[in-house]
């Protein structure tokens, strides 16, 4: 077929690509514009940081321990409740001929199973730890992507409907608050450690510590067990923090580009231009950052019990 032919073939259907996205371009200008002209600049307002208060909904007080339930535990518990019924619901329906859920259920399973665990620790260790890593993958994915669902959540902002106070709509995860992201580093932390004492004994474990091939020093023995020691607590650090931040930044850029920094600067025609770019942050998030730090931190557990419980 020649170019022209092709060419006709582009337009014959109506107007070309290239016309097609001008035409966008040019409507969505005009939106920026007319939004900029009718609409008057405002006071600057207030940072809306209120998506992310943790306002009480249940008061639960504990002696000097706070018990209250707000909306990061109800978020955490929806998590646990989705991953575990979820995988139930499924493993008694399973099919010859599998369907889209069922395939990606079992995609995910091999994941864990063939990818995570068994390609970082040998067989018998790998049956004993996969639960854990599967686990961990599973709730905090289902808990990433149940933050990306506009959800009542915003108390303190409330809508009434029909006389009722309802809690205004807002994007928030469990795993952008760090209290969660660290109590599941110190599950993993604490459990290879153990576990690394249990398989090679407390003084073999420890000594494990020190590279193979280090001379004969106490000085640079002593060195580096220190500088190896601090890495292990550096771990709890990372592990949590990396988890925590890139789901807050995410969170942070969906919310100032949809409107929050229109509102920070009090020009309506800020959010007509930034609001394309909140869309395009959403569908990353969603589709890449919720999934890919789900796996980081499933691999990363399943690499520090196969260090911590391999002989060499």
């Amino acid at each position: 077929m020649s170019a022209a032919s092709a060419s006709d073939g582009e337009t014959s259907g109506g107007l070309a690509t290239k016309w097609k996205v001008l035409i966008g371009i040019s409507v969505y200008l005009a939106v920026v514009i007319a939004v900029a002209i009718l609409v008057p600049p405002g006071p600057p307002g207030e940072p809306p940081i209120t998506e992310f208060e943790l306002d009480p909904w249940i008061v639960l007080p504990l002696g000097p321990i706070d018990m209250s339930i707000n909306k990061a535990v109800v978020l955490v518990m929806a998590a646990c409740a989705i991953t575990a019924v979820g995988m139930l619901y499924i493993a008694r329906r399973m099919q010859d001929r599998p369907n889209r859920v069922q395939t990606a259920v079992e995609a995910a399973y091999d994941l864990t199973r063939s990818q995570l665990t068994l390609g970082n620790m040998d067989r018998a260790m790998g049956a004993r730890w996969f639960p854990l890593v599967a686990t961990l993958f599973l709730f905090i994915l289902v808990s990433n992507l149940i933050g990306y669902l506009p959800l009542p959540t915003n108390t303190a902002k409330p809508i009434p409907i029909f006389g009722i106070e309802v809690p205004s709509l807002a994007v928030y995860a469990a795993t952008a608050n760090i209290s969660v992201p660290l109590v599941l580093t110190l599950v993993v932390w604490f459990a290879y450690n153990i576990q690394g004492i249990i398989t090679k004994g407390p003084v073999q474990y420890f000594k494990s510590w020190i590279p193979a091939g280090t001379p004969d020093n106490i000085f640079a023995k002593a060195g580096l067990f220190l500088i190896e020691s601090i890495s292990h607590f550096v771990r709890i650090i990372s592990l949590s923090v990396r988890l925590f931040a890139n789901l807050l930044a995410g969170h942070l850029l969906i919310l100032f580009m949809a409107g929050g920094l229109a509102v920070i600067l009090g020009i309506a025609a800020v959010g007509a231009v930034t609001l394309p770019a909140a869309i395009a942050f959403f569908i990353f998030e969603v589709v890449l950052i919720a999934g890919l730090q789900a796996f980081i931190f499933a691999i990363l557990t399943a690499i520090y019990v196969g260090e911590a419980t391999s002989e060499h």
